[in-house]
């Protein structure tokens, strides 16, 4: 039986009808997207891009409040269904009071981790089901989309070496390489449902390569080039 909720969206889908451009960075722990988006904002404002770095959970002053609640270690017993009702307030505040506002006044954005990575850390690794949290944060988000979804694709191994190089694991990085590994699936299946809106990118190799790869998917969109 299909337990998904299906909301109205209130504007058409993979359209956010704004002058600017949204960028989503997607991918596992240890991925390597924090320094992707630095080495990719640092590239836009050479070219003279108005450009705003942000993240989820958190970019707002109630989302980092937020973050903290549910990836930090002693906050209690935080059953999926909250955990995933958290994401989605932080992403509704994200959405309303600084992503729109950017991309309206033309900028570029460019966000570590949107709608995704919820399909993968509740709807998949949480078993909640991925239709049933993409719906909630489109709701959530007035059917806010990105406009490319770049997809940072590492082996397991390699970014559970990363993450652990980083120190402490917050609560997402203390589940099991099942967990993870199901989370890996989904953002490859996502990615392969849309490719108009996905690139999938080989994570692996030297910060420039990568760095490269991501200058590529992102040069046309954005015209680098001219």
């Amino acid at each position: 039986m299909n337990t998904s909720l299906h909301f109205t969206p209130a504007t058409a889908p993979n359209a956010h009808t704004c002058p600017g451009s949204f960028i989503v960075f997607e991918g596992g722990d240890g991925s390597g997207k924090t320094t992707q988006i630095r080495l990719l904002a640092d590239a836009l404002r050479q070219k003279l891009k108005k450009v705003t770095v942000t993240r989820e959970p958190g970019g707002t002053k109630i989302g980092e409040k937020l973050r903290a609640l549910v990836l930090e270690h002693g906050n209690g017993e935080i059953d999926a269904h909250t955990e995933a009702l958290i994401f989605a307030a932080s992403r509704a505040a994200h959405a309303h009071q600084l992503i729109r506002p950017c991309i309206e006044r033309g900028e570029v954005v460019l966000c570590d981790r949107y709608i995704d990575s919820s399909a993968a850390y509740q709807g998949a690794g949480r078993g909640l089901g991925i239709d049933t949290i993409v719906d909630l944060s489109r709701w959530a988000t007035n059917d806010l989309t990105p406009d490319l979804t770049i997809v940072l694709d590492v082996p397991l191994a390699v970014s559970r070496e990363r993450a652990g190089a980083r120190g402490a694991a917050d609560r997402m990085e203390s589940e099991s390489d099942d967990f993870h590994a199901a989370l890996s699936d989904t953002f490859i299946q996502r990615a392969a449902a849309d490719p108009a809106r996905y690139v999938v990118i080989d994570a692996t190799g030297t910060l420039d390569d990568v760095h490269q790869r991501v200058l590529d998917a992102v040069s046309a969109p954005l015209g680098l080039g001219a």
